[in-house]
């Protein structure tokens, strides 16, 4: 099997039901049967797991980052992607390469044809991961949980330390108690007995986390935390403590004073897991190095053109807030311009009205490439209906020139809504810089 029979491979096993975020029905017996047919592997690698509404693709890299700066071989597995599939599975700072994917994906074809039922796509990549994983005798594996915990195919692990970041509105309709509902199914990646980092500091659902026995729990503000943060160039200076040691003005190479926060937690994790304070050097090192796409990306200057995959309500406000702050001072500086794409069944509408608070002259929609996306048409009508400028524009490449052609030098075009949107975009970005002979930032 090549690397395209590979991706097809993987195609002909997309299950959007399994993907939507519909909990109830759902089991992890066809992803035991999956990993039973193929030895078990999850059961020779340690785990970090981590869960939550925000954050853990943040936290899970820079988890792995300290747990490399440690010195160990660290397997990281993460969704989704940005560029190319082959960034969900990475060990230490590499992704696996093509050739080496491919012959993952075919032994792994074989072991679906073992099992009793037809696994999914996330199913697949899951158990591709911890096989990798355990060939490649890694010492640690961070493995991000696809969706809210219980019933993800991630689940499988028994791991070391689990990680929760914070409990949001994604993955429901919003209705009823929504929050010990989603917090509820999160808390199902606890193991009894070993530790728990708990992010979310809200008191209203810490006894469903306490009703999974960790042991033992380390809590954001009492266990670990941020006690200041100043921006420096290329990130923030940072103090922070965690269940073992102290950290004071660490660089962190990542942007928004939410990521602050997922440092403070990234750290308790790692200080969980070694049962120790990690040394001044190995924090400078792995929170200095980390580098994760997608996030407050800088894509270009001139003018400024950000990419950044926030999907839901909470994220949208998260980089609304950030943006002025890191970009201008807080100050108004130049036009600002939105490309947004966004996927269904999320309401687009709130993540608008949070965006809305960046004051752009225009709103460029998109339609997103996945089945699951919500049409240009449909977000440029939300985005009107909030007193915003909006043009629709089909397809996300088209949307990222129009803005960038639009921008002045002294503007800023931001283009997010989803992580579906980052990677034609960019690629949108390195043609036209192509085009006119200059270097992409």
């Amino acid at each position: 099997m090549d690397f395209q029979g590979a991706l097809g491979f993987l195609g002909r096993h997309v299950n959007l039901e399994a993907t939507a975020g519909r909990v109830h029905g759902l089991s992890l017996d066809v992803m035991r049967g999956l990993v039973a047919c193929m030895g078990d592997p999850q059961q020779d690698v340690r785990t970090i797991h981590v869960t939550g509404t925000n954050g853990k693709g943040s936290v899970a890299a820079m988890a792995a980052s300290l747990l490399d700066a440690l010195g160990l071989r660290v397997g990281i597995y993460s969704s989704p992607h940005v560029d190319t599939i082959r960034e969900r599975l990475a060990i230490g700072k590499t992704i696996i390469d093509e050739e080496e994917f491919a012959n993952l994906i075919g032994d792994l074809a074989r072991y679906a044809e073992a099992s009793s039922e037809t696994p999914s796509y996330f199913e697949l990549m899951t158990a591709a991961a911890l096989l990798w994983f355990a060939n490649e005798a890694v010492d640690v594996a961070v493995v991000e949980v696809g969706m809210l915990g219980r019933f993800d195919a991630t689940n499988v692990v028994e791991s070391d330390v689990a990680v929760v970041t914070n409990i949001g509105r994604d993955h429901t309709d919003g209705q009823g108690d929504w929050r010990r509902a989603i917090a509820g199914e999160k808390a199902g990646i606890v193991r009894p007995g070993r530790p728990l980092v708990l992010g979310e500091t809200a008191i209203d659902v810490r006894d469903l986390f306490l009703a999974e026995q960790p042991d033992p729990l380390f809590e954001c503000g009492r266990d670990f935390g941020v006690t200041a943060t100043q921006m420096a160039v290329g990130g923030q200076q940072v103090d922070l403590f965690g269940p073992h040691g102290r950290y004071d003005e660490v660089f962190v190479s990542l942007l928004g004073a939410y990521q602050a926060d997922n440092a403070a937690v990234a750290l308790a994790a790692v200080e969980a897991f070694v049962g120790a304070p990690l040394g001044e050097e190995v924090v400078e090192q792995g929170f200095g190095t980390v580098r994760l796409p997608g996030r407050l990306e800088v894509a270009a200057t001139g003018p400024l053109v950000l990419l950044d995959g926030a999907h839901n309500q909470e994220a949208a406000r998260a980089v609304a807030e950030a943006v002025p702050e890191i970009f201008f001072g807080g100050h108004a500086a130049g036009r600002r311009v939105i490309v947004f794409g966004a996927l269904g069944p999320r309401e687009p509408s709130e993540m608008l009205e949070e965006l809305a608070v960046l004051a752009p002259e225009l709103v460029v929609t998109c339609t997103a490439p996945s089945p699951r996306s919500v049409s240009a048409d449909r977000l440029a009508e939300l985005a009107r209906g909030l007193g915003l400028d909006a043009e629709p524009v089909s397809a996300v490449g088209d949307a990222v020139r129009l803005a960038v052609t639009l921008a002045d030098e002294d503007d800023m075009v931001l283009v997010t809504g989803s992580f579906y949107v980052l990677a034609p975009a960019r690629e949108a970005l390195e043609f036209m810089w192509d085009e006119v002979g200059e270097e992409r930032l």
